[in-house]
This record gives structure tokens, C-alpha cells and sequence, in this order.
């Protein structure tokens, strides 16, 4: 009887089990839409509200990467023929704005539902900056296989580092100092940073980065003037350089 009885409960178990299809999750109605930056004017497709499926953030544009785009456009001549990779690039935007003035930009995202529309909005600007090498590229922080296969391509590394709004999970964060550590490296000291438009929503992240970029060799200097609040938040930019 205690057999049967199990047998019965996992009957019923295996009842209440429900496959869903990951579509379910996926909200891909993009809309075409206008930022000014400047006399910068970008247009991209882009959600207006988020996926219900977390890591699909990538899919929206995030107050931190308006903040990074008014500091570029405010400061453009640190993006003149440059080579720039950009962390999280998400929808692009900030790369998109990068491509008018450097030579080449590697846009990068871990999620492979964000690097379609990535890629689409690459499309859509090749055209508008043909003198600049554009590209994307899958980019796992701490995946040395993903920073391999980048960095065979583009050997000599790259002039700036950028990430926008992209510290999320505390968890993440190592990982991607990690990978920032290894592409400074490769130009040595005073020859590449990287730029991080930061939003804080935690103190225990405030922390973890200024924490990881310390035992990482890296000094932490935030950008005079930029400061600000962003989408009822505090942000502000960062420059990081090897000691």
C-alpha cells in the first residue's frame, strides 16, 4: 500500500509540473525611438517597458547610459579615432554615439535575445558612420573564451573600455573587473581606462566596486562635475586606470 501510495504522489507531482515556453517571457516589440545628445541625434529600436525574464534588462536604455551619453557628447575629443568595447552594451546606444567619432566599436552582451536587436541597430548606423569598424560580439564577464575569441580579432586591445549602467548583481562584479583588469593590461599603464556611468542603488554595491577595482590594481577616480541625479537616482562617472 505505501508503495502505491508514493507512486500515486508522484503521479500527481508530475501533474502539476508546467512547461513553458520561453517566448513567454520575451517582449520583443521594439519601437523606433529619438535621443538627443547634443547636436547628437540617435535613433534606435528599443522596449519601452522591460521583458518579464531578468536578464533581459539589456533590452531597455537605462539611466546610466543617459548619463554616459551626455558625458561623451560633452566630451567627444576622448573618442576621436579611438578604438572602443563597450561592456553591456544592451540596445547600443552608447556605442551608437561612440561610432561617430571613433574608429572602431566592439559592442558587447552576454544574452543572445539582446544581441539580435543589438545587431539590428548596428545595422541601422552603418551606413551614417562608414569610416568606423562596428561589431558585436557574445561577452560573458569571467568567460575567457569569449574575451579570447575578441581579443585574437582585435590583438593590440583597445583605447577605452566602456560600461554603462551595467552593476546590477553583486555577484557579477568581480567577473567583471576581472575582464576589465585583462583588457587594460594589454596597453599597459596610461594607455587605455575605462569609463564606468555608475547608478547607485545600493550601498552594498557602492562598495563591492570601489572594493574590486582596488584589489584589482586600479585606481577609482570619479569625474569631477558629473555627479548627478539620473532617473531619481544618484550617478556619476568613473575613470579607471591601472596604478
Amino acid at each position: 500500500m505505501g508503495s502505491e501510495s508514493e507512486k500515486g504522489r508522484e503521479e500527481e507531482e508530475e501533474e502539476d509540473i508546467v512547461c513553458l515556453d520561453e517566448s513567454f517571457f520575451v517582449n520583443d516589440d521594439y519601437q523606433l525611438t529619438t535621443f538627443t545628445f547634443g547636436s547628437n541625434v540617435l535613433e534606435l529600436y528599443c522596449l519601452q517597458s522591460a521583458s518579464t525574464d531578468f536578464d533581459l534588462t539589456g533590452q531597455l536604455v537605462w539611466p546610466g547610459a543617459m548619463l554616459m551619453n551626455r558625458y561623451l557628447s560633452d566630451n567627444a575629443d576622448i573618442l576621436q579615432g579611438c578604438s572602443v568595447l563597450e561592456f553591456g552594451s544592451g540596445v547600443g546606444i552608447t556605442g551608437v554615439l561612440c561610432s561617430k567619432f571613433c574608429r572602431k566599436v566592439v559592442f558587447t552582451d552576454h544574452n543572445d535575445e539582446v544581441l539580435k536587436i543589438l545587431k539590428k541597430n548596428i545595422e541601422l548606423h552603418e551606413h551614417s558612420s562608414p569610416s568606423a569598424e562596428l561589431e558585436a560580439a557574445k561577452l560573458e564577464w569571467g568567460n575567457t573564451d569569449h574575451l579570447g575569441e575578441i581579443l585574437q580579432k582585435h590583438c593590440d586591445g583597445f583605447d577605452l573600455i566602456l560600461g554603462a549602467d551595467i552593476c546590477f548583481q553583486q555577484s557579477s562584479v568581480p567577473l567583471l573587473f576581472d575582464s576589465v583588469e585583462q583588457l587594460l593590461r594589454i596597453r599597459g599603464h596610461g594607455n587605455c581606462k575605462f569609463i564606468l556611468a555608475y547608478v547607485s542603488r545600493a550601498r552594498q554595491m557602492d562598495s563591492a566596486i570601489m572594493k574590486e577595482g582596488s584589489q584589482h590594481g586600479m585606481l577609482m577616480n570619479e569625474v569631477p562635475g558629473t555627479r548627478c541625479t539620473v532617473g531619481n537616482l544618484e550617478g556619476v562617472i568613473f575613470e579607471i586606470t591601472l596604478k
